[in-house]
């Protein structure tokens, strides 16, 4: 998602959400007897929209973030699985999180990965063992 869509989505969504929260405040609130003042339903809104641009500059840092490691130069690098790889899961190279998938065997969690291939942002990778076991 490109920072513009995201920053038109964030807005909109805040935008629905804090008229949720402000009808939550003024109807139905006071129909089980809990009234709040505007001042208020006013401090809880400007609260809600701090949280919200805060959140928005984490993500949008994230979302412009560039990888550490482009994923053509993984082919060859080794890495521990996150999730058991049956056959998609996750692992962990270089200190990333990638998508996986096993070309071979299916590995559990912790095992040690090589990488073989990379198809998009998804990296094929095989047990570590396969490969010592191929060189003997």
């Amino acid at each position: 998602m490109r920072t513009r869509e995201y920053t038109i989505l964030t807005i909109a969504i805040s935008l629905l959400e804090g008229a949720a929260i402000a009808a939550i405040i003024l109807w139905l609130l006071p129909r089980w007897g809990i009234n709040i003042p505007v001042w208020g339903l006013i401090l809880l809104l400007v609260a809600f929209g701090v949280y919200q641009v805060i959140t928005y500059r984490i993500g949008r840092r994230a979302l412009i973030r560039k990888p550490l490691v482009s994923p053509e130069a993984m082919v060859g690098c080794y890495g521990k699985t996150i999730t058991p790889l049956v056959p998609d899961g996750y692992v962990k190279i270089n200190g990333e999180l990638w998508r996986a998938s096993s070309v071979g065997p299916h590995a559990e969690k912790g095992d040690e990965v090589v990488v073989r291939e990379v198809n998009g942002l998804t990296l094929l990778v095989a047990p570590r063992c396969s490969n010592s076991n191929n060189g003997k």
